[in-house]
């Protein structure tokens, strides 16, 4: 295999890209940092995304709490 890459004229090996090594973390650091801050910039507003999600936890357990407290 070796000798059939030796006469391949004008084919470079590849060398590992170093320059990337922690590319990903940092893009992945920011993707993370931008969807918090897209959730909570409007945290005391009624249309944040968080407020909905707790509103209707808080909802659920307390539906979940007097089903409960119902004799049977």
């Amino acid at each position: 295999m070796n000798q059939n890459l030796t006469h391949m004229k004008g084919v470079k090996r590849m060398r590992p890209i170093r320059k990337q090594r922690g590319q990903s973390t940092i893009e992945y650091t920011v993707v993370c940092a931008a969807l918090a801050f897209a959730l909570f910039v409007d945290l005391n507003s009624s249309n944040s995304a968080v407020k909905n999600v707790l509103d209707n936890f808080s909802n659920a357990y307390k539906k979940i709490s007097y089903a409960l407290s119902l004799p049977t």
